[in-house]
C-alpha cells in the first residue's frame, strides 16, 4: 500500500470538468437520416391519398389525427420510415397522418439509473467494490430514437464497464480521498461517448467503496499509528517550546532582580490561594545571597 499518493495532483486536475468534454473525441453518428431526402412520387401519392381519407372520414378522424404533448415530451414522426426534417413536436397539440405517420414520444426529464457493486481491481492490486448512480437526460430526441436502440440500457453498461476501467488505473488511497476526481472523470468520459446517442450525462456520483474488512482493519490500524506519532510530535514540540519560554524567562529574571521579586511575589500569591494548610515565612531574598555567598 502506497504511503505517499498522488491525491493534490488528481485534486488539482478535478477543478475543471470540462477538460474532459473534448469535442475532437466524440465519434460519428451510426445511422445517416434522410430528413431533407424530397419525397419519391409514390409518397406523395400516398400522402395525398391519406389526407382525402381524412377529409372524407371528417369529424371522426380528428380522434386520430391529434395528439396531446405534455411540456417534458418530444414527438419524434417517421413519415412513411422517413425522419420528418422539424424539429421534434411539443408541447401542446400536434398533428400527424394516420396510416403513414408512426409516432415515437420522448421523454426528456432528467432520469437516473443506479451503477451496481463493481468488483474492481486497482493499480496497487487490491480488490475493492464500488457502486454510484448516473444522472442523464435525452438533449436529442432524434438522435435517441436514431442512433440507439435503448438509451438507457446502452448508458448503464457503458457507465459500468467505464467505472471498472477508470477505477482500476488509480490506486486505493487515491479512491478513497478522491471520489469526486473519479466522478468527473467517468463523467467527461460518458459524456464524450453518449452525445452522438442524443444522450447528455448531467452528473455521477460514487456512492461507496466497499474494502474487505482485513483491509479496513489494516487501513484503522495505521491511520491510529499516524494519529499517535502526529500527537507524540505536537508533544516534543510544545516541550521544546516550554523550555525555550523558561530559558528567555531565567534570563530576564537573571539581569533584572526586579523581575525576580515580582516572581518572588507571585509565587506567594498562589501558595496563598491554595487549599492545602501550608505556612510561608518571608525571608529576603539579600540575605539569602549573603549566605550562598
Amino acid at each position: 500500500m502506497d504511503n505517499n499518493p498522488t491525491t493534490p495532483a488528481l485534486l488539482a486536475q478535478s477543478s475543471s470538468v470540462n477538460v474532459f468534454h473534448d469535442e475532437s473525441l466524440l465519434p460519428q453518428r451510426n445511422v445517416k437520416t434522410s430528413e431533407n431526402v424530397p419525397p419519391t412520387c409514390a409518397e406523395k401519392t400516398l400522402f395525398v391519398l391519406s389526407m382525402i381519407l381524412i377529409v372524407i372520414t371528417l369529424p371522426w378522424s380528428l380522434f386520430c389525427c391529434l395528439r396531446v404533448m405534455s411540456e417534458y415530451e418530444r414527438a419524434v414522426i417517421l413519415r412513411l420510415g422517413r425522419l420528418r426534417p422539424k424539429p421534434p413536436r411539443g408541447p401542446g397539440l400536434i398533428f400527424i397522418v394516420p396510416c403513414i405517420d408512426v409516432l415515437a414520444v420522448v421523454d426528456i426529464r432528467t432520469r437516473s439509473f443506479d451503477l451496481h457493486r463493481q468488483e474492481i481491481l486497482t493499480r496497487d492490486m487490491v480488490t475493492i467494490s464500488i457502486d454510484g448512480v448516473v444522472y442523464y437526460s435525452i438533449k436529442s430526441p432524434f438522435d435517441a430514437m436514431l442512433q440507439v436502440y435503448d438509451p438507457e440500457e446502452a448508458t448503464e453498461k457503458l457507465a459500468m464497464t467505464t467505472l471498472r476501467n477508470v477505477a482500476g488505473t488509480h490506486k486505493l488511497m487515491d479512491l478513497l480521498s478522491s471520489k469526486e476526481y473519479l466522478s468527473n472523470q467517468i463523467e467527461g468520459i460518458l459524456y464524450n461517448s453518449t452525445e452522438p446517442w442524443g444522450i447528455r450525462v448531467e452528473r455521477v456520483e460514487i456512492k461507496e467503496i466497499f474494502m474487505p474488512d482485513q483491509l479496513k482493519r489494516a487501513l484503522a490500524v495505521e491511520q491510529e499509528a499516524m494519529r499517535e506519532a502526529k500527537a507524540k510530535v505536537a508533544a516534543a514540540q510544545g516541550e521544546r517550546d516550554a523550555v525555550y519560554a523558561l530559558k528567555e524567562a531565567a534570563d530576564i529574571m537573571e539581569t533584572n532582580p526586579i523581575a525576580l521579586q515580582l516572581r518572588y511575589l507571585q509565587t506567594l500569591n498562589s501558595i496563598c490561594n491554595d487549599d492545602t494548610r501550608s505556612y510561608v515565612f518571608p525571608f529576603p531574598v539579600d540575605i539569602v545571597r549573603k549566605l550562598m555567598k
